[in-house]
């Protein structure tokens, strides 16, 4: 039976959230925009995570990452995303007041013993909740942009939450000319590092296929320090794009003729250790190299890898 949401899209938030009402506890976090901390509300004992922004650098008032999270949030309420309660302005400082998560999926995997790795079960938990927030948002023509497994917040129900939605873009008709410099390398798609001028929600399915790798292995599918070994990292894993394979990837700006010829993926053979075939088939389609023929999240929640899935969040 084909998947389908039906969810409300809109939320009235409180836009005065008085800070005093609040306890500052621990740092939890800290940005390019501010610091996030953990706070107890005083009469509820309501945990919250609070980012405050700082707005002295900005010469236009509050910076424009900080605008684009509120209002996707606003937007988009579903139980795996991350909530914003309310905001505060208090002189040069804006704060986003958020549900309190403990944790996040790559401290998750590391708290994990060396020799033990996640059961089926809470793989395809976490794999159905993460396609399952994604065809939400792309469902709403919002791309995410920076999914990594730090973005990606567990509850203590192993319940997801995906978060940090700065660098969040609407996807415009036609598709807009959007900025490069976008998801953390390891999880970047090939369009993006060859410099394609034009892309769409593809780039977010790569980023979960390399996710998905990452729950099953305990480590990064692809671990770079610079754009051009990120490039050649994932040729050496998937083989080297040929035009037949991704027609037009011979005219992409960044792509080089000279480029190292990697002929034979070594997908499969790198996830069948520790994934099952359903699983492996369901990545392979969203590591796709030709964006347009890669795993849509609407295709992904209808692969046969979630036709047993018994969730309920």
């Amino acid at each position: 039976m084909p998947y389908s949401l039906d969810m409300p899209a809109s939320k009235q938030l409180n836009a005065n959230v008085d800070l005093d009402e609040y306890v500052k506890l621990d740092k939890i976090g800290e940005g390019t925009y501010g610091v996030v901390y953990k706070a107890q509300h005083k009469k509820t004992e309501q945990m919250v995570a609070i980012k405050k922004i700082r707005l002295e650098f900005e010469d236009e008032g509050i910076p424009a990452t900080a605008i684009r999270e509120i209002s996707m949030l606003r937007e988009l309420v579903n139980p795996n995303i991350v909530e914003l309660i309310g905001i505060s302005m208090q002189e040069n400082r804006l704060y986003l007041i958020f549900e309190f998560i403990k944790t996040d999926l790559r401290k998750y995997l590391d708290q994990l013993p060396e020799d033990e790795y996640l059961l089926d079960s809470t793989v395809q938990k976490f794999a159905f909740q993460i396609c399952q927030a994604m065809c939400f948002m792309h469902q709403r023509r919002v791309l995410h942009r920076d999914l990594k497994p730090q973005n990606l917040l567990v509850d203590e129900n192993d319940v997801i939450k995906v978060a940090d939605f700065g660098l969040s873009r609407s996807i415009g008709i036609p598709v807009r000319v959007f900025t490069h410099e976008v998801v953390t390398l390891w999880y970047r798609a090939p369009e993006i590092l060859l410099g394609a001028p034009r892309y769409a929600a593809a780039v977010d399915v790569w980023a979960i296929g390399c996710i998905l790798a990452e729950i099953v292995l305990k480590k990064s599918l692809f671990k770079s320090d610079s754009e051009i070994d990120q490039l050649f990292q994932i040729f050496r894993l998937l083989g080297t794009p040929t035009e037949k394979q991704w027609h037009g990837v011979m005219k992409m700006p960044e792509f080089k003729s000279r480029f190292p010829k990697w002929k034979k993926s070594q997908l499969d053979e790198t996830l069948q250790p520790r994934c099952n075939i359903k699983l492996r088939n369901m990545i392979q389609q969203m590591l796709t190299y030709d964006p347009s023929l890669r795993l849509s999240m609407k295709g992904a929640l209808n692969h046969p890898y979630f036709y047993d899935v018994s969730i309920k969040i």
